[in-house]
């Protein structure tokens, strides 16, 4: 009885009841990545065919050509975020730190075990770098689901996929980093008011980070409370094992000059040394550009020596194909929402924008652009693009109420980052590399991310809500 009992029928929770229709109906519903952003797209045609007056079909098509690959086109943008999650793989994959995701991934006993192990280190991996984040839950959900023998594979990756979530808070914000850049395009609040707000005045801040703490217990708890009692036996895990990137052989033959070249650690010692002067001369400047290079530079050193280095970057680069694909779709959403017919009308951004914060108070007005963040989002999955849209509305709607402060536009920035980083559990635009390391699909993970996003709802609604008194 005993043994039929624990591997038989199970009583399930509140929690796990909820996750399994959630998981049912994405895998019943949920279109490829690609066809979510096509479909998107139309539903932004259709918006402005009702909302915007004047709109015509040749004005909507250019307007799309420009977000593609016209002139307002976010090719440079989409490159440093591409570079950022590629630099923060290669990162990953350096023999030291293989090393240490492997050591880790043998300690859990269990899958809850596995699934709270991925989401703890992906959570202190995005604080440090999203890039960096999201490669260490996948790859380290891939390691520990291949150790276990009684283990649901999309859990435990989705697990590791929770800790995105916190990556605004983090060092890699893209919209706290752009506050900080004069030279940024994507610093709305210097553009609008010729004041820079610094870290210390929005992740720094103890609503941010008390915030991240809370979030941290609640997913975790979560995570727990939502464990499957199906396991993935279809799931071959020693082809997982075997996917891991192998060392390349070595020349058996006699060394040529280029070989000696590829072998040269001190031209990565000295690739490390350039960029961390810089870094020093800088005045320690954090940026999207920064970030890049710091994770770079790293990623070079840890390698060892060049060859090694470009492999593990040549192999990193191959997650990003989906996200090449898509990120012109999702510039053309940018182009769309930025359409008027002419001066006098306002384009849907704007439209969206406005009619989210009308009404708005100095105390709601960082809870409403929490909202419209995570509404905006399904359109644009990017901090820093989605800002670009955003950021204006609501930077614009504080100076008319008076507010002008770092402090409080630094709040009203890191609302609009919040909503961004919750939608991320139901836009899977950032799952794309995730998916690609697991080579899972998107169905098998998203089922578990809505109850995610669920929670982020409550936990970052609700600093919003006290942000504006403290």
């Amino acid at each position: 009885m005993t043994g039929a009992t624990s591997t038989g029928i199970r009583r399930r929770n509140l929690i796990q009841r909820f996750t399994d229709l959630c998981v049912r109906y994405v895998e019943r519903f949920m279109p490829d990545p690609y066809l979510f952003a096509v479909i998107l797209t139309l539903v932004v045609v259709v918006m402005i065919l009702l909302w915007v007056p004047g709109a015509s079909g040749s004005g909507i098509i250019q307007s799309w050509y420009q977000g593609v690959w016209g002139t307002n086109n976010i090719f440079t943008f989409a490159l440093q975020m591409v570079l950022i999650l590629v630099s923060g793989y290669t990162l990953a994959e350096a023999p030291v730190v293989k090393k240490g995701l492997n050591w880790l991934a043998s300690k859990p006993r269990n899958q809850v075990e596995g699934a709270l192990l991925c989401f703890g280190a992906a959570a202190v991996a995005n604080l440090l770098n999203w890039g960096l984040g999201l490669v260490v839950g996948a790859l380290l959900g891939r390691r520990v689901f291949a150790r276990l023998s009684n283990a649901n594979f999309g859990y435990m990756i989705a697990a590791g996929y929770m800790g995105y979530m916190l990556w605004t808070n983090g060092l890699s914000s893209s919209i706290a980093l752009a506050n900080t850049d004069t030279t940024s395009k994507l610093n709305v609040i210097y553009t609008l008011t010729h004041q820079v707000v610094p870290l210390d005045l929005t992740i720094l801040q103890p609503y941010s980070y008390v915030t991240v703490i809370v979030a941290v217990a609640a997913l975790a708890l979560l995570i727990w409370k939502m464990a499957p009692h199906e396991t993935d036996d279809q799931v071959d895990r020693e082809a997982l094992l075997a996917s891991e990137p192998a060392e390349a052989p070595r020349n058996e033959g006699p060394r040529t000059f280029a070989d000696r070249l590829e072998g040269l650690w001190i031209l990565n010692v000295a690739l490390f040394l350039a960029g961390a002067t810089f870094f020093v001369i800088s005045g320690f400047a954090l940026n999207i550009s920064s970030m890049v290079m710091l994770f770079t530079i790293l990623a070079a050193a840890l390698h060892g020596t060049p060859i090694r280095f470009i492999r593990a970057f040549t192999e990193a680069a191959k997650t990003c194909g989906p996200l090449l694909l898509q990120y012109p779709l999702y510039g053309g959403i940018v182009g769309l929402l930025a359409y008027a017919p002419d001066t006098h009308t306002s384009p849907l951004q704007v439209i969206i924008s406005s009619a989210i914060v009308a009404g708005a108070s100095v105390a709601t007005l960082p809870f409403l652009n929490f909202l419209g963040s995570i509404v905006i989002s399904l359109f644009i999955p990017s901090g820093g693009g989605h800002w670009a849209v955003q950021g204006p509305i609501a930077v614009e709607t504080a100076l008319q109420m008076g507010q002008s402060s770092p402090a409080y536009l630094g709040k009203i920035s890191m609302s609009v980052a919040a909503g961004e980083a919750v939608a991320n559990m139901i836009q899977p635009f950032w799952l794309l590399p995730v998916l690609a390391i697991a080579k899972l699909n998107v169905r098998r993970v998203m089922g578990y991310t809505v109850a995610a996003f669920l929670v982020g709802f409550v936990i970052f609604g609700v600093a919003m809500l006290v942000v504006p008194y403290v």
